[in-house]
């Protein structure tokens, strides 16, 4: 189970309260500029202009905790700096390459973590990622007219955005021109049945292939006390059902169908 519920929420031009001084709240600051926000100083004023978010950067235990009551009371959500207890939500480390984020928390535990974490993605995640968003938003069009059917639309994109794909996010490039090669002559991707025998409860325990057709099964059907933490792994969008003893499910006519099973060890 997750702890938080990781959103991502547009502030453009609203106003967000931020009370504080010294670098902690000048950072929370910069933040909601950056993200395009308005800072006000002012709980009342916040609150009568229908802000939704505050950040209480006071360095006193009772003032942050006065001010977090009043703008929770107000109706907003409170992120209290250095004070897990008073947040309602956390701010995560934020590697941008627009239109793409990927956001980093620990709910909290350890700031530091999260951004040497952060650190080590950057290092991953090439410049080019964001050129490859736009240009698979953009393509949108060219997609569905290429595939009209949604389910096989989205195994050929997995097919070509998966490790090796045309499209695959690790690899530096234009992403104007490898959509276009990549849409004259796409790869429907995988479809038909595939088995999946578990050796263990453990999740980590499932090889690369094995997670992937969990992550991209258009049906998954899972026999008897499957762990949910294996189950977890499938998408969230996928058709499930339960395998009943002694049946052989049917090859699918299209589409990706994963049946799961229990070694008789596990």
């Amino acid at each position: 189970m997750i702890e938080t519920l990781p959103l991502f929420h547009r502030i453009s031009n609203a106003p967000v309260l931020v009370l504080g001084e010294g670098d902690g709240a000048d950072a929370k600051r910069r933040l909601v500029e950056r993200a395009g926000g308005v800072v006000v100083d002012d709980l009342d004023a916040a609150a009568g202009q229908g802000a939704r978010l505050a950040f209480i950067a006071h360095e006193e235990e009772a003032r942050a905790q006065a001010d977090a009551a009043r703008a929770r009371a107000a109706g907003m959500l409170v992120n209290a700096m250095d004070r897990p207890a008073l947040c309602d939500f956390t701010v995560p480390s934020i590697l941008e390459r627009s239109p793409v984020l990927v956001a980093v928390g620990t709910g909290g535990a350890s700031a530091g973590l999260a951004k040497q974490l952060r650190l080590r993605l950057e290092a991953l995640l090439p410049q080019t990622l964001g050129g490859l968003a736009l240009a698979l938003k953009v393509g949108r069009g060219a997609l569905r007219k290429r595939f009209p059917d949604s389910g096989e639309r989205r195994r050929a994109l997995d097919a070509a955005l998966a490790a090796g794909g045309a499209l695959d996010p690790l690899v530096d490039g234009e992403g104007d021109a490898r959509f276009s090669r990549w849409i004259a002559a796409p790869d429907a991707g995988e479809g038909g049945l595939a088995e999946i025998t578990l050796r263990s409860d453990d999740p980590e325990d499932l090889t690369l292939r094995e997670a992937r057709l969990l992550g991209t099964a258009d049906t998954v059907l899972a026999a008897p006390a499957i762990p949910a933490a294996i189950l977890a792994r499938v998408r969230a969008d996928a058709v499930r059902g339960e395998l009943l003893p002694d049946t052989s499910p049917e090859v699918p006519a299209s589409g990706l169908v994963v049946v799961l099973r229990r070694a008789l060890s596990a």
